[in-house]
């Protein structure tokens, strides 16, 4: 479900503020993000190449 332009807003604020509140904690929830999309990609890529080496095996195969 998006967010409402309003609940953006809000967001972005309270973002914000963490940052200048805390600026440790807000880069730690950052550098989360960053690893969590690193796995998410290499997950995606290793679902890929395992894809591809089925299709050569079921080539090689027939």
């Amino acid at each position: 479900m998006a967010l409402s332009m309003e609940e953006q807003r809000i967001l972005a604020e309270i973002e914000t503020r963490l940052a200048q509140d805390d600026p440790g904690l807000a880069g730690r929830l950052s550098g989360m993000t960053r690893a969590r999309r690193r796995r998410r990609v290499r997950r995606g890529a290793t679902a890929v190449a395992a894809v591809v080496l089925l299709v050569l095996v079921v080539m090689a195969v027939t």
